[in-house]
């Protein structure tokens, strides 16, 4: 506990203390003496003012020995002192340099907080970055999984194009048979219709089952015709067919193009990813080309549709044809069948 005071005489016992214990009497030892009381000051003051006192109490010259020890421990005192002074002073810096030091602490404490700050942004926007590209290459691999459907199934309509042409060519193959077949029959009537005339007496009997063959002959073809006809009405609901696949094709062509567009454009906003999807957005362009080239493939499709249907309106024309000449036929038969009117006579 500090004390109220201190007096020149508790400084004169704690110093003649020290010397009788043999010590040096310094400012810090004597404070320490008095209980760490009093300030350094005071009992600096107090010690010069008893050295003072000493060295003038009495005329006579002090010993060498005494006056030696009294310059030793004055300079003592003084190197206290000055050690005093260089200590207050080292913990002044100390103390400023700590500030410092504390300031400076404070300052990368703030720094460090915004380059924290700054990392968790980072690590937010690559997350995001890889979420869109995650979304951005998903959608390239649907708008791929969509080409090569429609691809698969323009194969499938040009595999269909090419039966129909081969059932068309079998129909005009059949047509030309049966118009050659009319043919000989015509020209085989007209023969047998000349050796009638000569012999129409001694024949009578073999020409009426020559003319009942005949009917028959023309019956099957009136069926074959009819059969043609179906399979011209079948093929032209086929060829109906095939041009509603192709234009539901385009249409699925326009959109894939919509959304190649839209892929493009979060290609422009991918920034970063620019140089990971290069690779894609070179496939994108080989497929856009495909798309051109299969624009171009339909609009061949669209000309052979048409020739087909022209080729069918062809092909009925001859059917038509053909009937119209066996109803001829058939009545120019049924004319021959019935006996001429000398003979009814």
């Amino acid at each position: 506990m500090a004390r109220a005071g201190l007096y020149q005489s508790d400084i004169k016992k704690a110093r003649d203390a020290l010397l009788a214990q043999g010590r040096y009497p310094s400012v810090d030892a004597v404070r320490v003496a008095l209980g760490n009381t009093g300030s350094k000051t005071t009992i600096h003051k107090y010690l010069k003012e008893l050295e003072t006192e000493e060295g003038s109490g009495d005329g006579r010259k002090a010993p060498i020995s005494d006056a030696l020890h009294d310059i030793v421990v004055r300079l003592a005192a003084r190197l206290h002192e000055e050690a005093d002074e260089r200590t207050s002073a080292i913990e002044s810096r100390s103390v400023e340099r700590e500030r410092d030091h504390a300031a400076a602490v404070g300052n990368y404490e703030k720094e460090l907080a915004a380059l924290q700050q700054q990392l968790r942004q980072a690590r937010d926007d690559g997350i995001e970055e890889i979420r869109t590209h995650t979304q951005t290459r998903s959608s390239l691999q649907n708008e791929t999984i969509l080409r090569h459907t429609a691809q698969q199934q323009v194969a499938d309509l040009q595999e269909r194009l090419a039966e129909n042409e081969a059932h068309r060519r079998s129909l005009e193959e059949k047509h030309a048979h049966a118009r050659d077949s009319l043919e000989h029959y015509r020209q085989s009537v007209k023969e047998q219709r000349d050796q009638d005339q000569r012999r129409h007496e001694q024949q009578t009997q073999q020409l009426q089952a020559e003319l009942r063959q005949q009917q028959q002959a023309v019956v099957l073809k009136q069926e074959e015709a009819t059969r043609l006809n179906q399979e011209g009405a079948k093929l032209v609901a086929e060829l109906s067919h095939a041009k509603q696949a192709l234009y539901e094709q385009q249409a699925l062509g326009r959109r894939q193009d919509q959304k190649i567009e839209q892929l493009h454009a979060g290609q422009l906003h991918a920034g970063d990813l620019e140089r990971q999807l290069a690779a894609k957005v070179t496939e994108n362009d080989v497929l856009l080309g495909q798309v051109a080239a299969l624009g171009k493939e339909m609009g061949g499709l669209k000309t052979r549709l048409r020739e087909l249907e022209l080729s069918l309106a062809q092909a009925n024309a001859r059917a038509e044809a053909s009937q119209g000449f066996s109803e001829e036929l058939r009545g120019y038969l049924q004319s021959l069948d019935r006996p001429p009117a000398s003979k009814q006579r």
